[in-house]
């Protein structure tokens, strides 16, 4: 078997091992956020970071929900490790949005932040400060899914199929899970640019 097929016959078992029943519970929970005009807070490093930019754009422009993420901002993000210190970013980001009860974290992470190991500290404080304000949290994380499982309210932890493909496959499973929620009838209230073209016009 090529690294190829290996890799695509992992996808297929962790799909089939995925809790559909989880993500529309997401689904409902966000179209009660937005309803109740909460915003949505995104947060991750690395890849999760990059996703978490792409979500932002997708919660907002297709779902009518005000999303934001600090990894958007790179002066405030490097002002704020270079003067206070990594650990604290996410969590001093959310103080000062005035995150309240209204509003939900969502975190894309790997690992999902291990306190005791000093892994994703800054994933580790922010939900701290999170539920301190009473946010709902909601998660797509890998592994065992870490802190964020622990404390998170709905949080997804992609199945580990494969212990040398954990980041490639929770990192594309955070697009999967992120995309359903956005088509999501519940959710979504702008067409994509491609379905809308493909309509037949009356």
């Amino acid at each position: 078997m090529t690294h190829c097929e290996k890799y695509l016959q992992q996808v297929q078992q962790i799909t089939a091992m995925l809790d559909p029943g989880l993500i529309e519970q997401m689904a409902q929970e966000l179209a009660g956020l937005r309803q109740r005009g909460g915003r949505l807070f995104l947060l991750g490093v690395g890849g999760s970071a990059a996703n978490c930019s792409h979500a932002v754009n997708d919660f907002r422009k297709l779902a009518g929900i005000e999303a934001y993420s600090p990894c958007d901002n790179v002066s405030e993000l490097t002002a704020r490790t270079n003067d206070e210190g990594w650990d604290t970013i996410f969590a001093a980001w959310l103080r000062t949005s005035r995150a309240s009860a209204s509003d939900a974290v969502f975190v894309f992470s790997v690992g999902g932040g291990d306190p005791e190991r000093n892994v994703s500290p800054n994933l580790v404080r922010a939900l701290e400060e999170a539920k301190k304000r009473g946010l709902i949290v909601f998660g797509v994380v890998g592994r065992d899914g870490g802190y964020t499982k622990k404390v998170g309210d709905l949080v997804l932890v992609v199945p580990t199929v494969d212990p040398d493909a954990v980041t490639p496959h929770a990192e594309a499973f955070q697009a999967i899970v992120w995309h359903c929620l956005v088509s999501h009838p519940a959710l979504k209230l702008q067409p994509s640019k491609w379905e809308s073209m493909n309509k037949t016009k009356p």
